[in-house]
């Protein structure tokens, strides 16, 4: 299954969880408003797949330093706290259901982030 099928599943399976391009990218959004996941199929210097979300406060320096091969702080988003995920670097799904989890409940009106509990 390529990366964005799997992507794909993970976010639309959360609650109020829709899709649609935005910047050319296929981005996951609450609600339709707010957007928590953006999938980039090489570009921005970076030659494979990625995603870009938002991480739980002080995650996004944690994991760029642990793992550089596999995280990065992503351009115009990552002053925010926003980590880029390489997908094509040792990938582990059961991780990246937690980054997109963790990424959902960040943005999430608190009543829908509970639903995951």
């Amino acid at each position: 299954m390529d990366p964005l099928t799997r992507i794909r599943a993970i976010c639309l399976d959360l609650p109020e969880c829709s899709e649609r391009l935005s910047h050319g990218c296929p981005t996951f959004f609450v609600r339709q408003k707010t957007s928590f996941v953006k999938y980039i199929d090489g570009g921005y210097d970076e030659p494979g797949p990625t995603i870009w979300c938002p991480a739980p406060d002080g995650v996004q320096a944690e994991l760029v330093d642990a793992e550089p091969e596999r995280f990065f702080v992503p351009p115009y988003v990552g002053h925010s706290g926003w980590i880029g995920v390489r997908l094509d670097v040792d990938p582990d799904w059961g991780e990246f259901a937690e980054i997109i989890h963790d990424a959902y409940r960040k943005v999430a009106p608190k009543r829908l982030a509970a639903e995951l509990d």
